[in-house]
């Protein structure tokens, strides 16, 4: 399986600008920026999407592990909270904020066992190397 996306630029570093669009379409020609990435404006930016990917696919292996254990899952919510280092333009941790609860009842210590493990083996987790906290709110 592959995904793909596609993104263009046109100018300089500051002054340019671009767009980026996904296979699925729901990014079409979708806006970025100096100004979106580094500052605020209205677009997005490759570390918003790095932070999105993460939340998702994050809550998906939630999901799928409670599944797995025998448990149905409630409401699942993830923040991602990405922190990058200005002065060295470095991704440094990302910080999972999940909040949930399971239908057929679960102990916070299974819930906080399970989304540890999801931490772990999401695949976008697996795809970086930078330190990944999480904090759960069970209930």
């Amino acid at each position: 399986m592959k995904r793909t996306a596609h993104a263009h630029w046109n100018g300089t570093l500051t002054a340019g600008k671009g767009e980026i669009s996904t296979q699925s379409t729901t990014l079409n020609n979708t806006q970025f920026s100096f100004k979106t990435r580094f500052q605020e404006g209205v677009g997005t930016n490759p570390e918003e999407l790095i932070a999105a990917a993460h939340a998702g696919c994050f809550t998906m292996a939630v999901g799928a592990a409670l599944s797995q254990a025998g448990f149905t899952p409630g409401d699942l919510s993830t923040e991602a909270i990405l922190d990058l280092d200005m002065a060295a333009l470095s991704i440094t941790g990302i910080h999972l904020e999940l909040k949930g609860s399971v239908i057929d009842g679960v102990s916070e210590e299974k819930f906080n066992e399970i989304a540890l493990g999801a931490k772990s083996n999401c695949i976008i987790s697996k795809a970086l190397s930078v330190p990944i906290s999480l904090h759960v709110i069970y209930g």
